[in-house]
């Protein structure tokens, strides 16, 4: 037989799953039977054996060759091969088994509703799960719509057969015909969920009385065989309702865990704890009653107080489970923000407020309900990693059924600190709905979650106040993030993303505060990178603006930086590096470009001898910078650097990720990008000597003037953010004009 390997998330339709397994025996369309050895029929059905050869026919003579209509064959399957891919292959997880079983009896308790409708005397529709540990069983039972003999064998006998899918098509029939209905949700689709119940059952055993038909009751029994069994039920083994169907499971060895009513309640909380019914587990609970210590009371004497004991009293009874309620089904008009707050904290089990909420929902070819919250506070998840793959923060639901906490695709990580819930039908996802598949639909939901974040964002912007600080303060690095990795959305996202200034450093400004404050004639953005507000404060690069007073933006973060150069721009203005070598707006007038070129010619001799004494493997070149007011000299970025702080960041990361194997790689990671500009004050008086004492020896310098350039050259890294790469002659230096 042809064997196919066995896979724990196979994502495949079941159809596929079929033709997987029908093609383990293809020859059947060509050879029958009589042609095949006998010791090559197993069972009325053909296998090919390695030794089988087919002679080789063009399809063209085969056609040309038939004397005979050619007869059609369907496609066949081996029935426990297809049950052993449903049961091990389309589920990755055994805890399934409850949801796709609680979901089918809440489709059942749904259409009995739908049916019933108006009748005075109806069933109370409920779910009930029970663990018989004596005999080992799962019982679930619902009072739902049931399932006559035939009905019973078509859905449960053909696999893949959704008896919830044939009942939505009809009442969609019905509203094509102009119908007015009740609106009826029901979950189930593929129809394999019933045999999920094999991955920790050896034996299914399915009681059920269909509401209409004959009103007897019918028993369906199955080993995840080839053959099953029906049999009429009489007596104590009938359903006492109307309708209604009980799914015992004779569990196995390895799944003892869900005899435990604990474990039960678990998993309805976490799957179906937003299912329309009530579903009930019956459940032990010990209290301790007051009892007199008859030990105690022995010796008692007369006019003395008894003596009591507390002993535990273990009772059982059904405990309800769901008893929460789905907001996001409800208009917003009808939900309180007392409830808003009270579902936020028990659903994602967190003790904050949230800062706002958005709940909305989307109707056309794409239809899905969302409730989406901003914490307070940073998830715990959160701060210890920002993009915490576990942090689970959007949970998907299908018609109030929890699917999965852990999809990655429905929100972009920037978005991270976002929880929320999605309640939608049309998602892609696999047979087992556990895995959600890339398609026009994800787009279309993930798309409308960004912009209804980006709106509840935006909301907090406008507001301002407490609320908008603490958001910034909590999840603005997010939003700087957004901006780099998200190329749809960057110049919204832009918008919101804060930096401290120069104008205040103790208070942030976005985009548009600064250019509210931007003076006449500035016609750019200016900002400068450092390791911190002090550092840019102190660099020489500030003195560029001294004199006209622009206001300069601190980007205090390696993500800073990376968001500058993403936006480049913001609203019509260019975003500029204070710490290029020329600066747009400053350096770029063509007055300051005609006094440059004199005193470039004006201090030649010191720019040669800089160049040639710092080396041209540290700096590319030494100008004059006409900018600079109090500092000697400055070092400048090139059109193309890198700033000393985006360097260590590379640094840190390429140690981090085991890319630098050895000191020297790191070193040369301390230089990355073109080499920076030596840029020198003309009017300073190190400068001014330096250019006497070169003019005096013919442009050759003297001992002292070689020192002074070199440790013009390190103060000039040091205050401009960068490492010192030699820190002993550094340190020689200094200690040299000490004595």
């Amino acid at each position: 037989m042809v064997s196919f390997p066995h896979s724990r998330r196979n994502g495949g339709k079941v159809f596929g799953l079929l033709v997987a397994c029908a093609l383990m025996a293809p020859a059947q369309a060509f050879l029958s039977p009589a042609s095949v050895p006998l010791a090559t029929r197993r069972h009325g059905a053909v296998s090919l054996r390695p030794s089988l050869r087919v002679p080789a026919v063009s399809p063209l003579r085969m056609m040309s060759d038939t004397a005979t209509e050619p007869e059609k064959f369907e496609f066949k399957a081996e029935v426990t091969r297809v049950m052993d891919i449903i049961i091990n292959s389309l589920y990755s997880e055994k805890d399934v088994f409850l949801r796709e079983l609680v979901s089918n009896a809440a489709d059942a308790c749904d259409k009995k509703r739908f049916l019933t409708l108006g009748q005075e005397d109806a069933d109370e529709l409920a779910i009930s799960v029970k663990a018989d540990k004596e005999r080992n069983v799962l019982i679930i039972e619902d009072t739902g719509v049931g399932m006559t003999r035939d009905e019973l064998i078509n859905n449960l006998g053909k696999i893949a057969e959704s008896g919830t899918k044939g009942f939505s098509e009809m009442l969609k029939k019905k509203e094509a015909a102009g119908s007015e209905e009740e609106e009826v949700n029901l979950i189930g689709q593929f129809g394999v969920g019933f045999y999920s119940g094999f991955l920790v059952a050896d034996k299914m055993t399915v009681t059920t009385k269909g509401l209409e038909g004959d009103g007897k009751t019918h028993r369906w029994e199955s080993e995840a065989g080839q053959s099953y069994t029906v049999a009429e039920v009489a007596g104590d083994g009938e359903i006492a309702t109307k309708s209604g169907t009980r799914i015992e499971l004779s569990l196995r060895e390895d799944a003892d865990q869900y005899l435990d009513d604990f474990k039960l309640k678990q998993l309805v909380q976490k799957y179906s704890e937003f299912v329309s019914f009530p579903i009930r587990i019956w459940s032990s609970k010990t209290t301790y009653e007051q009892v007199e210590d008859e030990e105690a009371n022995k010796d008692l004497k007369e006019g003395e107080e008894k003596k009591m004991k507390s002993v535990p009293v273990t009772t059982q009874d059904w405990e309800v489970q769901n008893t929460q309620k789905p907001l996001w089904m409800r208009p917003p008009s009808k939900v309180t923000a007392e409830q808003y707050e009270e579902f936020y904290k028990s659903t994602f089990k967190v003790f904050d407020k949230p800062l706002t909420l958005s709940h909305f929902s989307l109707e056309g070819q794409v239809e899905f309900k969302a409730l989406l919250f901003i914490p307070t506070e940073i998830p715990w998840e959160l701060t210890s990693n920002m993009f915490d793959e576990n942090s689970k923060n959007m949970r998907l639901y299908v018609k109030r059924v929890f699917i999965n906490d852990n999809f990655q695709e429905l929100c972009p990580r920037w978005l991270k600190f976002v929880k929320g819930v999605v309640d939608s039908e049309d998602l892609p996802l696999n047979v087992g709905r556990e895995i959600l598949q890339k398609s026009s639909v994800l787009r279309v939901v993930s798309r409308r979650i960004v912009k209804k974040s980006l709106d509840m964002i935006d909301d907090l912007r406008e507001k301002g106040g407490e609320d908008w600080d603490t958001f910034q303060k909590n999840f603005g690095k997010y939003l700087k993030v957004g901006v780099v990795e998200d190329n749809e959305n960057r110049k919204e996202i832009g918008k919101l993303v804060k930096f401290y200034t120069s104008a205040d450093d103790q208070k942030t400004s976005t985009f548009s505060e600064y250019v509210e404050r931007m003076k006449e004639g500035q016609d750019v953005i200016y900002f400068l990178s450092g390791e911190g507000r002090a550092q840019c404060k102190m660099s020489p690069a500030m003195e560029k603006v001294k004199d006209n007073g622009y206001e300069v933006m601190f980007a205090v973060e390696p993500v800073d930086e990376l968001v500058m150069m993403e936006l480049n721009e913001f609203d019509g203005k260019e975003i500029v590096d204070l710490a290029k070598g020329e600066v747009k707006g400053i350096d770029d007038k063509s007055e300051k470009k005609e006094e440059k070129k004199k005193a470039q010619v004006d201090f030649d001799a010191v720019l040669k001898y800089l160049e040639e004494t710092v080396g041209k493997e540290k700096i590319s070149k030494a100008e004059v910078s006409l900018s600079l007011t109090d500092s000697p000299a400055l070092l400048a970025q090139g059109e193309n650097g890198m700033s000393p702080q985006m360097q260590k960041y590379m640094k840190a990361r390429a140690v981090a990720m085991g890319e630098a194997e050895s000191e020297a790689d790191l070193m040369g990671m301390g230089a990355m990008g073109p080499k920076g500009v030596l840029q020198i004050n003309p009017n300073h008086p190190i400068i001014t000597k330096l250019k006497e004492s070169l003019s005096a020896g013919a442009g050759k310098g003297t001992p002292d003037d070689e020192k002074a350039a070199r440790l013009l050259y390190h103060v000039a890294s040091l205050r401009g953010g960068y490492e010192i790469e030699d820190p002993a002659e550094f340190a020689s230096l200094v200690t040299g004009l000490m004595g």
